[in-house]
């Protein structure tokens, strides 16, 4: 008997430190919420100094997780704000359950502040930002200003749970961030918003975006250069611009697009992956002579409906660089004027105008390796339902196209594909591609 309660005495104690041990692994969390800094949270009051105290403790807090609170039932109106790194915690939580709105004028932003950016987080390490809450950036006053939220050298990001709205240009923009998990975010704008992308990603790599539902004036998602090793799943799209790349994210704020916009009816709707004006587009890439690089990048299980362009890959003339590696899978296209199409010697004629008598930029353009069609089927708006037009210096090259069956929207009518300058092979394509090596499928 003795034997027996020496044994369970040892065996409590060994549990006791094992369970010491595993508290000692996980971080206690110490909230700091805004309300204890004076925060009012009716809308109208700026909230703006309570935020940035409550930011300054938790980063500096070194013993637990510091959640930033951002109550339930609130709104708070915030004026631009820079939160900064690196913080002394591992990880820090910006917990977003009530609502974040921006000033209604941009006089809100000072000649010290950035134009570009409303509210900013810079070199922050394994920053988590979630809650339900939402992010209301009032762009209708002021669209094509900034970006509503902007997160710069933060590794290990996750976004996760929240919502956008109307920012007064794109909603999320992440840069020279790595390691980054994009989730179950509701970001919307109306149709005829200008430059309101869902999410802009440049110099950033292994990003994964999921389950999101994305419907703006412009691009779902976009691209810039030095975007790698990305991944994007199960995304709702539309209205808008869809996934495409953009050249690098200073373009954003020194060049306002032209866009054509198009009026649909029931496109948007969370049963489809895609439906918007351009699905995936990479680009435009190299414009102004610029060296952009686009690699890895896989997006899969899309449906585009009513679109201008479904995946479309365009390139500058006299630009350098590449574009490697794109995969396309599971595309299903309805009644899209340009289900496939490759533009490698872009060439934006309204933009010349504004430069007649510069002198033309010069280049061999950028390079396309390596891009796979697979599982592309549905219908054209347009005649040419395959365009790969590609430049006599460069080319593009590696082109792989298996299982494409597109038709007319019109029953009466047939559609062809065109291609300039273009290598690789095809196996079951219809339209028949000419320059590409028409391979016989493999039986299985």
């Amino acid at each position: 008997m003795q034997g027996l309660v020496v044994t369970f005495f040892i065996f409590s104690f060994a549990s006791f430190c094992s369970c010491n041990r595993l508290l000692e692994d996980y971080p206690m969390t110490t909230i700091f919420s805004v309300m204890d800094y004076g925060a009012v949270g009716d809308g109208v009051t700026d909230d703006s100094e309570a935020f940035g105290k409550a930011w300054g403790d938790a980063c500096e807090k070194s013993d637990s997780i510091g959640t930033i609170e951002v109550p339930q039932g609130k709104t708070f109106m915030l004026k631009p704000l820079k939160f900064t790194g690196p913080c002394k915690s591992s990880s820090i939580n910006f917990k977003v359950e009530g609502n974040i709105v921006a000033p209604s004028s941009t006089d809100a932003w000072t000649n010290d502040d950035d134009k570009s950016k409303w509210l900013e987080f810079v070199s922050i390490y394994g920053l988590i930002f979630n809650g339900g809450g939402q992010i209301n950036g009032h762009g209708s006053v002021w669209w094509e200003s900034c970006h509503a939220l902007s997160f710069n050298k933060c590794n290990n990001l996750q976004l996760s749970d929240t919502q956008h709205v109307d920012s007064p240009k794109g909603h999320i923009s992440i840069t020279a961030s790595n390691n980054v998990k994009i989730s179950n975010l509701i970001i919307t704008a109306p149709e005829d918003s200008k430059n309101t992308d869902g999410i802009d990603i440049s110099s950033s790599t292994y990003v994964m975006i999921d389950h999101c539902s994305i419907a703006t004036g412009d691009d779902c998602i976009a691209l810039g250069s030095g975007a790698s090793n990305i991944n994007i799943t199960n995304i709702a799209c539309g209205p808008g611009h869809g996934i495409r790349y953009i050249q690098n994210t200073l373009s954003l704020v020194r060049f306002h697009k032209i866009h054509e916009i198009i009026h649909r009816k029931n496109i948007y709707h969370f049963l489809s992956l895609f439906c918007c004006d351009h699905v995936f587009s990479i680009g435009s890439l190299g414009r102004d002579g610029d060296y952009a690089t686009v690699e890895n990048v896989y997006v899969s299980d899309c449906n585009i409906t009513g679109a201008t362009n479904g995946v479309r890959i365009k390139t500058w003339q006299g630009g350098s660089g590449y574009v490697r590696n794109v995969n396309f899978q599971r595309i299903t296209i309805s009644n899209t004027k340009n289900p496939i199409i490759i533009n490698q010697d872009y060439n934006d004629i309204i933009m010349n105008e504004f430069k007649k008598g510069a002198p033309k930029e010069k280049g061999s353009g950028l390079e396309i390796n390596g891009v796979i069609y697979e599982d592309v089927k549905g219908t054209s708006a347009s005649e040419v339902a395959i365009n790969l037009d590609c430049n006599s210096s460069q080319g593009c090259h590696g082109i792989t196209m298996h299982d494409i069956n597109l038709t007319s929207e019109s029953s009466s009518s047939q559609v062809t594909a065109s291609c300039i300058n273009a290598n690789g092979e095809s196996i079951s394509v219809s339209p028949e591609v000419s320059c590409l090596a028409n391979k016989t499928p493999t039986p299985y």
